[in-house]
C-alpha cells in the first residue's frame, strides 16, 4: 500500500542517517571519557578498545530510542512542511491512522531495545567491571611504567623506575613514597632494585639506597642509608568489590525484590516503556509550522527526551530508597504519560483545541448576552 510504504521508507531513511550521527557523537564522548579513565590509572591502556566498546554496547538501548524519537519527528515534520499532511487527511486519513505504519516501522527496534537494556545492558556492564577489576588488582610492580609515577592499588605508595629490565624484573633509578595508617611518611630511593620471591610473598629488594623517614607532630627526619633493603609489594593489598546493580542480570533482581534490586529493575522496564511512549509522544505531538522550521520541532524532542529520561532516573531512586513502590512509580510516570499522550491524539484526531474551545465558549456567551438585550 502507497500509504504504509512511503512512510516506512521515509522512516527508514530518517531513523539511520539519525542513527549514525548519534552514534558519533556518543562515541566521541565516551572515547574522551575512557581516555581520562586511562589517564587516572583506572582503566587499562591496552584495553581501551574493549571497555569503549563494551561502554558503547551498553549505551545503544538510549541511542536507539532517541533516534528512533528524533526519526519520526523529523519525518511527520517534514510532511506537514511539504502539505503532504494535508493531502493525506483530504484523502480521508486520519492522525490516528498514521499509528498503523509508524508502529509497524517501530516494533522491531522496540523489540531489540528492550532485550538490549534486559540482557545486553548488565553484559556489557558487567564486562567492563572485569576489566576494570582486573586492572585494579594486579601486583604494584605490574602497575609501574618506567620513566612514570604510579600509585599502589591500596593508594598508600607512589613508585617511579627510571627504567627497566626486558622481563621487568629489575630497574633503576627507583623512588617510592609511601604513607603508614598513623600517619608517618617515608621516602625510599635507590640506583636499582630486583624483584624476589621468599615463599608466597612477593618482595622488592632495593641496592645502595638511603631511607627518609618522618614521624606525625614531628619536624624531625630520620636518614637512613642502606646496601640493600627489601619491601612486600603485591597482592597483599587486594581489596574486594561488591557486584554492580548495572552488572546483575535481570532474573537476579526478580529473584531478589529488594528495593535497589526493584529500582534497577524499574529502570530497565522504564526504558523499554518509555520507547514506546516516544514513539506516540512523536505521532501526538508533531505539528507543522512554517515559521518556526525545524528548530521548534527539534528543541521539543529534546526537551522531551532530557526531561522524560531524567524523571525515570529520578524514579529508580526513589524506588532504591523506597519512598514509592515499583507499581506506584511505574503507573504514576508510565501511564502518566500514556494517558496524557493518548489525550493529545484525540484532540488533535477531533480537530479540537483549547483555543477554539476557548473561543466557542465566548461567542455562545456573546451570542445569549445579544438575545438577553433583544
Amino acid at each position: 500500500m502507497l500509504f504504509h510504504s512511503s512512510i516506512r521508507k521515509e522512516l527508514a531513511r530518517s531513523f539511520g542517517a539519525t542513527l549514525v550521527v548519534l552514534f558519533t557523537i556518543v562515541l566521541t564522548m565516551l572515547l574522551i571519557r575512557t581516555l581520562g579513565l586511562a589517564s587516572r590509572g583506572s582503566v587499562n591502556p591496552e584495553e581501551i578498545a574493549l571497555v569503549l566498546g563494551y561502554t558503547v554496547i551498553g549505551r545503544m538501548p538510549t541511542i536507539l530510542t532517541l533516534a528512533l524519537f528524533i526519526a519520526i519527528v523529523f519525518t511527520l515534520s517534514r510532511m506537514y512542511r511539504d502539505s503532504e499532511m494535508i493531502i493525506w487527511f483530504a484523502s480521508g486519513r486520519s492522525l490516528g491512522g498514521f499509528l498503523g505504519p509508524v508502529l509497524r516501522f517501530s516494533w522491531p527496534i522496540l523489540l531489540v531495545i528492550a532485550l538490549m537494556v534486559f540482557f545486553v545492558w548488565p553484559w556489557a556492564n558487567q564486562q567492563t567491571d572485569n576489566l576494570r577489576d582486573r586492572f585494579e588488582r594486579r601486583g604494584d610492580l605490574e602497575r609501574i611504567e618506567p620513566g612514570q609515577f604510579q600509585e599502589s592499588s591500596s593508594g598508600r605508595r607512589v613508585f617511579f623506575i627510571d627504567k627497566d629490565t626486558a622481563d621487568g624484573t629489575e630497574g633503576r633509578n627507583i623512588f617510592i613514597s609511601s604513607t603508614e595508617k598513623d600517619g608517618s611518611e617515608t621516602v625510599t630511593s635507590a640506583r636499582s632494585g630486583r624483584i624476589e620471591w621468599l615463599g608466597e610473598r612477593q618482595f622488592l629488594m632495593l641496592s645502595n639506597g638511603q631511607r627518609l623517614e618522618s614521624e606525625p607532630g614531628q619536624s624531625a627526619l630520620k636518614v637512613s642509608e642502606f646496601e640493600e633493603y627489601g619491601t612486600q609489594i603485591g597482592a597483599s593489598t587486594i581489596r574486594e568489590r561488591g557486584e554492580a546493580l548495572k552488572a546483575r542480570s535481570s532474573w537476579d533482581l526478580i529473584a531478589n525484590p529488594i528495593s535497589a534490586n526493584l529500582g534497577e529493575l524499574g529502570w530497565r522496564i522504564g526504558l523499554a516503556i518509555t520507547a514506546l511512549n516516544f514513539v506516540l509522544i512523536a505521532v501526538a505531538t508533531t505539528t507543522g509550522n512554517p515559521r518556526a522550521g525545524r528548530g521548534g520541532n527539534l528543541f521539543f524532542t529534546l526537551f522531551a527526551f532530557v526531561f522524560y529520561y531524567n524523571l525515570l532516573n529520578l524514579g529508580q531512586s526513589w524506588v532504591a530508597s523506597g519512598q514509592v513502590s515499583l507499581a506506584s512509580y511505574m503507573l504514576a510516570l508510565h501511564g502518566g504519560v500514556l494517558a496524557i499522550t493518548a489525550f493529545w491524539m484525540f484532540m488533535r484526531h477531533q480537530n479540537l483545541s483549547v483555543r477554539g474551545w476557548i473561543r466557542a465558549r465566548r461567542a455562545r456567551r456573546a451570542e445569549t448576552l445579544e438575545r438577553a438585550t433583544a
